[in-house]
């Protein structure tokens, strides 16, 4: 079993308080690779940065003094050219960069999987934003979780804070065994 994990493809990241151009201009990208996914079968999990209202007392908060991804804003929002992929899913709310959440759902299915002697989960290709912040530790917690399984991450289809920061993430990833994809 493959999955695309579409990692924060949320209002806010895109257009709203933390927006990029670059951002901007990976969603017609992210969107193509969902739809090749589902064609191909992949299982589709999204993630969605997901902070209350007290985010400026938060520890994060104080780092990074930008009220974002608040719970049910409109910036909490998966962007609109998404909406439909996502719908019908569950995503998994995240207060912080990494889920834990993710790996053990993924850990979980490998192991039903092989349970029902079949292939467990075998390749886990990750797209989205921001490659040096939740990309990159979201991937690190999938290859912790499931060390034997292909991870990957699609470099077309994320963006960094800065394009420095986005190159430094790719190169940090590789040297940790992931592959890098289209980039």
């Amino acid at each position: 079993m493959n999955y695309l994990i579409v990692v924060d493809m949320q209002n806010d990241f895109v257009s709203g308080a933390l927006g990029t151009p670059e951002a901007v201009e990976i969603v017609p990208r992210v969107a193509e690779r969902v739809a090749e996914g589902l064609s191909r079968g992949e299982e589709i999990i999204f993630t969605r940065d997901t902070h209350e209202t007290d985010y400026l007392n938060t520890q994060e908060g104080k780092k990074l003094p930008v009220s974002h991804c608040i719970r049910g804003t409109a910036g909490w929002e998966i962007v609109p050219q998404l909406a439909e992929y996502a719908a019908g899913r569950t995503p998994v709310d995240k207060p912080t960069f990494g889920s834990r959440y993710l790996g053990a759902v993924l850990k979980a299915r490998d192991e039903d999987l092989r349970k029902q002697g079949k292939p467990g989960v075998e390749r886990v290709t990750l797209v989205g934003l921001c490659t040096d912040i939740c990309v990159i530790s979201n991937a690190l917690l999938v290859k912790a979780f499931l060390p034997e399984a292909e991870v990957a991450v699609d470099a077309s289809c994320c963006a960094g804070v800065t394009g420095e920061s986005h190159k430094n993430a790719l190169e940090a990833m590789r040297m940790c065994q992931i592959d890098i994809e289209n980039g």
